[in-house]
């Protein structure tokens, strides 16, 4: 995934071990066999985490995962590698980059990894994929928080890319369908409104007009509406959705954006939510939140309260402000929060819907991108947390790193982008 705001991903971080072309590709016959090798510490401690939580899968059965090559996704792909009886992962995405490819390739499995690379659009192309495959986890979207991709391709990728897939499931007789939707879906509406420790029963909905909430939504909606079509074959097609906290972790593609920043600003973090509360959710738990999804779709016990049901997912990171997770995750290497006065909250508000005015007028002669707007003031600066309990209960899910495994992860990985920045100063300095 790469992303343009909190949480966006169309294009694919990481890259296959093959490279299939659209012309070609047979589902069955393009398979990356990875054999054991290296893993590393990393690697050690995520199997002795998952322990005995392995469930029993259905024999011989096949995954698919869309945007499999972002930030998200190919950590679900990694815990995926970890399941008993699983034949074939499919990982798609419009294009992998050669390191996750090679990184791909380490992973030890008994299952075929196969890479697939087009668009989520390309209706043939969707339909190949999906052929003969067990389940999907669809985790490919465009995030653009800051409307820097246009309206219709978001749409598009979103929600016409979603739609796609389900009618190529029903096609291909793929009875399992997990969707990873948002908690910008729930909103926040109102910088106003308190929102702490909500749960699904609350029915929280988003009012914004934006394009990435409000396709997001629509896509969301048209997964669990999708829950108990008629499949080809005769069967039937179960669907849920899972809404995700603010993810954080190694490779995010925003804390990458603040700590680039910071760099290039004498080490300063911007501090442009110190009023927000939120509760982030480490990438690695939503990548496990996703596999205990899929075990319990496949669990004729679990299934019946699982279907067409959606679900937040948190852990046990600390309630805070988007500035202070930054903060905590980069202080060890140097950083500080501007400390630079602000704005008050509706002051800026307003600002922003004045910046709004000023580029629907000049929309006819020039495109004009405020740098920011209502939206992104009330996301930034709203108390909006919510439990993990109906997963917890429905799905077993439990945070699978803690904040202290979580955090050091993370630090090591911001340290790494220090070094990396040294490294780049040296060499050009004469």
């Amino acid at each position: 995934m790469t992303r343009l705001g909190p949480g966006m991903n169309l294009q694919p971080t990481y890259i296959p071990l093959t490279r299939v072309k659209l012309e070609t590709f047979k589902p069955t016959a393009i398979a990356l066999s990875t054999e054991p090798s290296g893993s590393g510490q990393a690697r050690a401690f995520l199997k002795s985490l998952l322990g005995e939580k392995r469930g029993v899968a259905m024999a011989g059965w096949s995954c698919l995962v869309t945007g499999a090559g972002g930030f998200l996704g190919q950590r679900i792909v990694r815990l995926l590698v970890e399941e008993r009886e699983l034949q074939e992962i499919r990982a798609l995405d419009k294009v992998f980059r050669p390191e996750l490819r090679e990184e791909f390739s380490k992973l030890q499995s008994k299952a075929k990894l196969t890479l697939l690379e087009g668009d989520i659009l390309d209706e043939q192309f969707v339909k190949r994929a999906c052929q003969g495959t067990s389940a999907v986890i669809h985790a490919a979207s465009v995030i653009d928080v800051f409307n820097l991709i246009p309206r219709e391709i978001i749409m598009n990728v979103n929600l016409k890319g979603t739609q796609i897939l389900l009618e190529a499931c029903a096609q291909a007789s793929v009875p399992t369908f997990i969707y990873t939707s948002t908690v910008e879906v729930a909103g926040p509406n109102s910088y106003r409104q308190i929102v702490q420790n909500a749960c699904e029963e609350e029915h929280l909905e988003t009012t914004w007009s934006e394009v990435y909430p409000c396709s997001k939504k629509l896509a969301e909606k048209a997964v669990l509406a999708a829950n108990g079509w008629a499949l080809k074959n005769g069967g039937t097609l179960y669907t849920c959705a899972l809404r995700p906290m603010f993810i954080y972790g190694e490779g995010s593609p925003f804390l990458f954006g603040f700590i680039d920043h910071a760099l290039k600003n004498n080490g300063v973090l911007p501090h442009n939510s110190k009023f927000s509360v939120v509760n982030p959710v480490y990438v690695g738990n939503v990548a496990w939140a996703h596999i205990l999804a899929l075990r319990a779709l496949q669990d004729p016990e679990k299934a019946p309260n699982i279907q067409g049901q959606f679900y937040y997912i948190s852990d046990d990171t600390p309630h805070q402000s988007y500035d202070d997770l930054n903060y905590t995750l980069g202080k060890e290497w140097g950083f500080c929060l501007d400390s630079s006065v602000s704005l008050p909250i509706a002051l800026k508000y307003w600002l922003g819907f004045l910046l709004e005015i000023v580029s629907f007028l000049l929309s006819p002669i020039y495109k004009y991108r405020p740098p920011f707007n209502r939206h992104i003031v009330t996301l930034l600066n709203s108390v909006f947390t919510f439990s993990y309990k109906k997963a917890q209960r429905d799905l077993g899910y439990e945070p699978l790193f803690s904040w202290e495994k979580a955090k050091q992860i993370t630090k090591e990985w911001v340290g790494s982008l220090v070094e990396q920045h040294k490294a780049v100063l040296k060499a050009k300095a004469p």
